[in-house]
């Protein structure tokens, strides 16, 4: 009985861990909210780690004095559900869950959100509203 007891929980635990693996592991930037003006729209990164940490980073030049802002964040190991990234340095916080490929701007349960100011400059005008995405590139 031990015996059996032991392999389920072997087994769900195996199940679990196979469920959070990262769908990757390095850097990808993004840009979720599409920048008009050119007034210092921050960079979005995120970076991955071996172990399953995620981080969140930004880079922000200012166009006036090219002053740098940055900021890196850890947000926890790879939730594919639903992970929260809280930036201190201008109070700013959302939720976003990635694959391979792509990054989604979400609700707190993970569903992903629709909005006019996730359009970008070619589709403003055409569409009212956006599904807030983009595309993970590689360096």
């Amino acid at each position: 009985m031990k015996k059996i007891l032991s392999l389920v929980i072997l087994c769900i635990s195996i199940l679990s861990f196979a469920q959070t693996k990262a769908p990757f592991v390095g850097y990808r930037s993004f840009n979720i909210i599409e920048g008009f003006s050119g007034s210092g729209t921050p960079s979005y990164y995120l970076d991955v780690k071996k172990n399953g940490d995620v981080y969140f980073g930004f880079v922000q030049v200012n166009q006036a004095d090219s002053t740098e802002t940055t900021e890196e964040v850890n947000a926890g190991k790879y939730n594919p559900k639903v992970m929260k990234v809280d930036f201190k340095t201008y109070g700013e916080n959302f939720y976003v869950k990635f694959d391979k490929d792509n990054i989604y701007l979400t609700d707190k349960e993970g569903n992903i959100k629709k909005s006019e100011d996730c359009c970008s400059s070619m589709e403003s005008g055409t569409q009212d509203i956006c599904t807030c995405e983009s595309e993970l590139y590689k360096r």
